[in-house]
């Protein structure tokens, strides 16, 4: 069985190095935060207090980090602290469950190969819920190799597992995903705003909606989130915005609703929002909700 050094134990990848976990799998956790992996550490996990401790007897190092330079400075390293692909031994097999631009997985799949190791770019899909369930939706890019080899790690944390094709393609499927996310969150905050602004009961729109063409899990999960006012971050609005920046950079196609979604995005994390559940693009810029104003527990 793969021994596994697991990095980022945040609202997504505490759950997934859980599940690794109960599997069976030996892994060793290192993080900025170590007093957020204490229960894992009381239910097997080994904590690492360096980069190098987690990762020298690794055969497999995951990755789930919040944005590119995080993911950057742990795979390549940063002043005073050398990075995975110093440390590691060859043939480690590299795995970056992040969301991050197409062109940087190429470059650390590149990286891998010249380390003599295997990488994946393998971004998930699917939040907190369905981390903690084993139950996210896996877009992989890399060698099938190296896909065929991660694929009973996989399948302990997601329920659909794709492997979409070359080193970028799991980073450009998820991008695709931001889009859809992205959009038919803003339409589901539309429409009930315009529910609520009419006097019905954005309780029962929803419902009714439920069954019909306009149906989706982002109605059935944010929206009740809106309806309610809940927005403890599950997903961060200010990594909502990175997620859309990586897609409005891909320069060879034109996306007129998505960039006019991140502009909006934008406004909400430039007034403050950022911390906040992608589910508050409902709420008004300044935190105002119809005379309301209610914080999320971050």
């Amino acid at each position: 069985m793969e021994h596994i050094a697991f990095i980022g134990t945040g609202i997504m990848g505490h759950p997934m190095a859980r599940n690794l976990l109960r599997a069976g799998y030996r892994v060793h956790i290192y993080t900025r935060t170590p007093d957020k992996a204490r229960d894992l550490v009381s239910e097997g996990a080994l904590l690492a207090e360096t980069l190098g401790a987690a990762v020298s007897e690794a055969t497999v190092v995951i990755t789930m980090l919040p944005d590119i330079p995080d993911v950057r400075a742990v795979y390549f390293g940063v002043p005073g602290m050398e990075g995975v692909l110093t440390l590691c031994r060859p043939a480690t097999l590299l795995i970056d469950m992040s969301t991050v631009s197409p062109q940087f997985a190429r470059d650390l799949a590149e990286a891998a190969v010249e380390r003599g190791c295997f990488s994946l770019d393998a971004p998930v899909s699917g939040g907190q819920e369905a981390a903690e369930r084993g139950a996210l939706s896996i877009m992989v890019g890399g060698p099938i190799g190296a896909f065929e080899r991660a694929q009973s790690l996989f399948n302990v944390i997601g329920s659909r597992v794709v492997w979409i094709g070359d080193a970028g393609a799991g980073q450009v499927a998820k991008a695709c995903n931001q889009v859809v996310v992205a959009i038919n969150i803003a339409g589901v905050a539309e429409a009930l705003k315009l529910a609520e602004a009419q006097g019905v009961d954005s309780t029962r729109v929803q419902e009714a909606l439920m069954g019909g063409y306009a149906h989706s899990r982002v109605l059935e999960v944010h929206g009740k989130r809106m309806i309610r006012r809940d927005f403890k971050p599950g997903f961060r609005m200010r990594l909502h915005l990175k997620d859309l920046s990586i897609v409005t950079d891909i320069r060879n196609v034109s996306l007129p609703v998505t960039s006019l979604v991140k502009a909006i995005v934008a406004d909400r994390v430039a007034h403050g929002l950022g911390d906040w559940d992608h589910a508050a693009l409902f709420i008004d810029n300044n935190g105002e909700d119809y005379g309301r104003k209610r914080q999320p527990e971050c």
